[in-house]
């Protein structure tokens, strides 16, 4: 109920159309019972043969409450429904805003698949929140209670029937139902959830699974999500079925009732006659206000499951995040250090520690190189500095200044850098190269490119989705042209040419040293290539430091990196 909560604060934040909505449901609601109490009373005075003018004054009362009714109706779906899509853009809006700041780890946690039926389909669930859970129970109890209040001045009999009937078709009937939803919805969204990753992993894999042959078991797989999916939505279906016929059931039977106790009544003498067809109107009437709460349970638990849903990918980030002002800036000017002291980090729900007890010291402007074997914890490291996932121990200090001090994207606006992954986006190298900054001209991006040895390419060449039409080693030179048009004085550099030719590597890190000259650089690397140059060499094993100096100073102690230079050297 708490997620629920924060959807009814957003909801709030349109209290004018909701208000609207409440006031002119009532008006149609009631208008639509005053109109068939006045038509069954038309129908017995009529049969008393009356004056004419009193069926004048009848009928146009008849008419003015069918106007009415239309137009309050019409009303009503009018600003609810303006409320609604409001609604639900101020809650893309909210959930947007809380998940930016995760993305770039959000998918340790999550798989893209099942984040996507969150982000998608549990947004899209909520919009029944308003127009089926929040206002029409409300709508509902003023116009019985209206409806049973006008009918106790007629007779108190048929207001007490009525008043059991509100009972049982608002509140105990969709309570039994309640239950039995709440188990068939959490499979619904799960089956959901499943399929979707599924989809995706489907699609993403779909050449890989062609040339490992396994595209058959994968279809089957999917093909069994969709079914236990199916099955889940029929299920609910049915469920949904039962709880209609049994309110409409309910909802009948008390008009019979209300027939019945009222030709009582009338033949006792306690009842005029003339009432009699007005109380069966009524009670026909009120009852389709109550047909909505057949599917209220639905709706309610639909709504209970995507809020939970949709707010659990956020609520990490608001029992981790530290509340900070963020005061602290970097200097833009200035090359940066960076220090971290006992820092250590597992990732969520992993008991193997990724990296225990680092301790370094980058001075400004200096180089440093971090190696060692594929799994050490190197880069897990540069995420640590980039503040993409927050350490669970230690501290880690940027000019002195502790990072959980400083904005995300005041260390992002500072750092220039290549991950092993890098995006790119549909459109033309131009497009993509743009990204680094605004105002780049023509001639710069070109330099650039002629820099990392693109210059084969003109600026409007295509570039597809993801880069697919680029090689390995095209991406990450296009990847390190990017970040030299950034502006920033501290490099980030993971594996930047593992896939980059020995000839093409020398030439691009001359040009890159050169102008990181004045610059912090720290470079992630398994290859022991330009080693030379580097003022510290780290050596990684296991997410700890086992060596760490210059390297001259590691190749005398004859430790990790002296063996592997030997192996590298015994290798060409």
């Amino acid at each position: 109920m708490r997620d629920l909560t924060l959807v009814v604060k957003l909801m709030m934040i349109e209290k004018k159309d909701i208000l609207y909505s409440i006031i002119f449901g009532f008006i149609a609601g009631i208008s639509a019972v005053g109109l068939f109490a006045a038509s069954g009373y038309l129908i017995s005075k009529a049969a008393l043969a009356p004056p004419l003018y009193a069926l004048i004054i009848l009928t146009s009362t008849v008419k003015l409450l069918g106007f009415t009714k239309a137009i309050s109706r019409y009303a009503e779906r009018y600003f609810s429904h303006r409320a609604t899509f409001t609604i639900l853009s101020n809650l893309r809006v909210s959930f947007f805003e809380k998940l930016e700041p995760l993305t770039p780890g959000i998918f340790q946690k999550y798989r893209s698949g099942d984040l996507l039926s969150r982000i998608v389909g549990d947004v899209e669930s909520l919009q029944n929140f308003f127009l089926r859970v929040f206002y029409p129970p409300i709508v509902l109890m003023i116009v019985f209670l209206c409806t049973i209040l006008f009918t106790s001045f007629v007779s108190i009999y048929i207001a007490l029937v009525l008043l059991i009937g509100l009972l049982l078709t608002a509140f105990v009937i969709p309570a039994l139902f309640a239950v039995r939803q709440a188990k068939i919805d959490s499979h619904v969204r799960q089956g959901r959830g499943n399929l979707t990753t599924e989809v995706t992993e489907f699609l993403h894999g779909f050449r890989d699974l062609k040339i490992y042959q396994k595209l058959h078991e994968k279809e089957e797989n999917l093909l069994q999500s969709s079914d236990a999916y199916i099955k889940e939505q029929e299920r609910e279906n049915i469920n949904t079925l039962y709880s209609q016929s049994m309110n409409t059931f309910v909802a009948l039977f008390i008009s019979w009732l209300v027939l019945a106790l009222g030709a009582y009544l009338v033949v006792d003498g306690q009842l005029d006659g003339i009432f009699l067809a007005m109380l069966i109107m009524i009670s026909l009437t009120v009852f389709e206000d109550a047909s909505p709460m057949a599917v209220f349970p639905i709706h309610i638990q639909d709504s209970k499951q995507a809020a939970t849903r949709l707010f659990s990918v956020v609520d990490w980030e608001s029992k981790n995040k530290v509340k900070q002002d963020y005061k602290e800036q970097l200097q833009q000017s200035n090359a940066h250090s960076i220090e971290m002291t006992n820092v250590s980090f597992s990732f969520p729900k992993e008991t193997r520690p990724t990296l225990e007890e680092i301790y370094l010291k980058l001075t400004a402007c200096s180089k440093t190189a971090i190696v060692g074997p594929s799994g050490s914890g190197k880069s897990t490291l540069l995420q640590l500095l980039l503040k993409i996932s927050p350490a669970n121990q230690g501290n880690i200090y940027l000019d002195d200044v502790a990072i959980n001090q400083i904005n995300q994207e005041e260390i992002w606006k500072n750092a220039k850098v290549v991950l092993q992954e890098n995006h790119f986006f549909f459109g033309t190298i131009r497009s993509n190269l743009e990204l680094a900054k605004d105002g780049l001209t023509d001639a710069e991006m070109e330099a650039t490119l002629a820099t990392v040895m693109l210059d084969h390419f003109s600026l409007e060449d295509k570039v597809n989705e993801k880069g697919e039409n680029l090689s390995g080693g095209e991406k990450q030179r296009l990847a390190i042209a990017r970040a030299m048009l950034k502006d920033g004085h501290l490099w980030l550099l993971d594996e930047p040419t593992s896939s980059v030719d020995a000839i093409t590597e020398q030439s691009i890190y001359k040009n890159l040293f050169e102008q990181a000259k004045n610059d912090t650089l720290v470079l992630i690397s398994h290859r022991l290539t330009n080693l030379e140059n580097m003022d510290q060499i780290i050596v990684m094993e296991h997410g700890t430091i086992i060596e760490s100096g210059t390297f001259n100073e590691l190749m005398q102690q004859k430790g990790y990196l002296y063996k592997m230079k030997q192996i590298e050297k015994e290798l060409l």
